[in-house]
């Protein structure tokens, strides 16, 4: 029998170790981890600019492509599934006023019901299953949804069997179709501010009028609509145990979205503005002692004890690591 060289043996072992290594790599990616912006120096705003744009991106992302419903077979009984998931993201106080606890929908955040690229869910089956370090566990596709309905809707929990759970899950396969799971999404989890200069909550209650953010989400941030201009504080928002309930979350979501389309707000306006927000007394989340079993809890979770002391002018914010004090 023929036998190969030894160089050709010692190549092959080489390649089936180095591909481990990057799967093993991949295995381990924190999903909190790989929200942080604002890397190399750069401001949120360079950084966003530095994701946007159409096609195959280098190294080979995901080019962002989703279908349009207009392609959808009204024959195939998959439609009436997909087309009523698109309706309860994006109308999700309505439909699901038994289960949602605000007056908020998905597309409050997440726009043009998961399609505008700022918020996208385009792919988002495609990173299902997924550990979860806020709950220490692996979440499904459904465990994510409803961590938002208890969390960022201030409600309850859907069957995962009932017809609306099916058709958000049917309505989210649709727009990631064409997408490998496993595949680095470029467009994902932009909205997080990795260093936010030292809040100034009188300067953010100022350019929340300066700004014209009272024109959508009213004076009192009681809002105009789910999706017109949500709520941002008070009884009809999310509660302080959702993702934007962290302060670098909320920085980075203002300064990439808002005023609408982004990009016109310094680091500083937009830390002003989101400290501003999260002072307001919002709904609160009764499971935060059980958030971060193992450990790595965020230090920018804006809790009703921190809000008074930040409403008070007493809390301590380098009590947050990645809020920068002035030199």
């Amino acid at each position: 029998m023929w036998k190969k060289p030894i160089w050709v043996v010692f190549l092959m072992l080489a390649l089936v170790f180095s591909f481990a290594a990057c799967s093993n790599d991949n295995a381990h990616k924190d999903p909190e981890e790989s929200q942080s912006k604002n890397t190399e120096g750069k401001t949120n705003e360079q950084a966003a600019d530095s994701k946007k744009g159409g096609g195959e991106n280098e190294g080979g992302d995901a080019a962002y492509n989703p279908p349009s419903m207009d392609d959808l077979d009204p024959k195939n009984p998959m439609t009436e599934y997909i087309t009523y998931g698109q309706k309860v993201f994006h109308e999700t106080d309505t439909v699901l006023d038994g289960y949602v606890g605000n007056q908020l929908s998905c597309s409050s955040c997440h726009a043009d019901a998961g399609l505008a690229k700022s918020a996208s869910m385009v792919g988002v089956t495609t990173q299902f299953p997924q550990y979860r370090p806020r709950e220490g566990v692996v979440y499904t596709l459904e465990d994510r949804v409803n961590g938002c309905m208890v969390r960022s809707m201030n409600g309850k929990k859907l069957p995962n069997d009932s017809k609306e759970m099916r058709s958000m899950i049917s309505y989210l396969t649709y727009i990631s179709e064409g997408i490998e799971v496993g595949t680095e999404l470029p467009w994902r989890m932009q909205n997080t501010m990795k260093e936010i200069p030292l809040p100034k909550v009188e300067d953010g209650e100022r350019l929340y009028t300066e700004k014209g953010c009272v024109a959508c989400h009213g004076e009192n941030g009681e809002g105009k609509g789910a999706t017109v201009g949500p709520s941002l504080w008070g009884e009809n928002s999310f509660n302080d145990g959702a993702g934007m309930g962290r302060l670098s979350k909320i920085a980075g979501y203002i300064q990439n979205n808002m005023p609408p389309n982004g990009g016109t707000l310094t680091d500083q306006e937009a830390a002003n503005l989101a400290a501003f927000i999260l002072s307001q007394d919002r709904p609160v989340w009764e499971g935060h002692d059980k958030d971060w079993p193992n450990g790595g809890r965020p230090t920018d979770i804006i809790t009703k004890d921190r809000r008074e002391k930040i409403r008070a002018g007493t809390f301590d914010w380098s009590e947050i690591d990645n809020v920068i004090q002035p030199d």
